[in-house]
């Protein structure tokens, strides 16, 4: 018999840099994702220090503002009780990467660095970060102090990995790695992963959020399962700007998909009502 699992995604208007707004854009997320009883929230690429930071990602600041944007997280009471799924730049044994930190109930579970960069057109990722090369490896991060007085853990786990639970099994993929002829999913999904996420920094191009959402759908179109698409919206202080369009895809199909071009900070949309409040779509399914 199935279970019933909802889940959330939203596409918040970060600014680069702008660590207390972008701290309080990403707790007011969490909030409306736990009163629509979700249990897993999702949120954009790099989207604690903003996606546009440029040659700041090579400074020092950076990196610690970041990770005292991630204590105040793991402290806050609204991330209690819900998985919580955010993106930050993260030096590993001296090498930067672009990561996703996913916590629970004060505890980080994973830190999952990005596979694939995007480096062509008006990405130039492989300037401040490097692509995560062992495949299926997971290696042990040393956590800075602040961290780990708030955790307890000394290491946790950093690589490429999937979260298993007693119900079901979530693999997580960033932004580039959706458009790349061999996608993690792919794999994940011959392995027995029946949720999929993406956190994306995908800006506008006319028709390219039609092709995400060709992509997103084919993702489960084969093997099934439930794809949760996260984005960037607005601009961050670069030169581009970011569409939105969070969405939810199950087994080929859109099932929810939020606003384009909102002016608002945090426009939040749901399947299960008529009006728009904030960019945030949830929806539960059986699984």
């Amino acid at each position: 018999m199935g279970r019933a699992v909802t889940v959330a995604t939203c596409a918040l208007n970060q600014w680069a840099l702008d660590f207390e707004g972008n701290l309080e854009r990403i707790l007011r997320s969490i909030d409306i994702a736990k009163s629509k009883g979700a249990r897993y929230r999702l949120g954009p690429e790099l989207e604690i220090c903003g996606y546009g930071c440029s040659d700041h990602y090579y400074e020092s600041d950076t990196l610690l503002h970041s990770f005292q944007v991630l204590e105040k997280l793991l402290e806050s009471p609204a991330t209690q009780d819900i998985i919580c799924d955010v993106g930050m730049p993260i030096l590993h044994r001296n090498v930067r990467y672009n990561c996703r930190v996913v916590f629970l109930n004060k505890k980080i579970l994973l830190i999952r660095p990005k596979i694939s960069l995007a480096n062509a057109g008006n990405y130039r990722e492989l300037r401040w970060f490097t692509p995560w090369s062992k495949a299926r490896h997971v290696e042990e991060y040393f956590l800075p102090r602040i961290i780990q007085e708030v955790t307890g853990q000394e290491t946790v786990p950093f690589g490429d990995a999937v979260l298993a639970t007693k119900d079901t099994c979530l693999g997580a993929e960033i932004c580039e790695e959706l458009w790349v002829p061999n996608s993690p999913h792919i794999e994940m999904g011959l392995d027995g992963v029946e949720i999929f996420t993406n956190s994306s920094g995908s800006h506008h191009v006319l028709r390219k959020a039609h092709a995400r959402v060709d992509l997103v759908n084919s993702a489960t179109a084969k093997n099934g399962g439930i794809y949760i698409l996260a984005n960037q919206k607005g601009c961050d202080g670069d030169r581009l700007y970011y569409d939105g369009c969070a969405m939810i895809s199950m087994n080929g199909e859109t099932v929810a998909q939020g606003s384009q071009f909102s002016l608002d900070d945090v426009v939040m949309y749901s399947p299960h009502t008529a009006r728009t409040l904030m960019l945030n779509t949830s929806q539960t399914f059986q699984i």
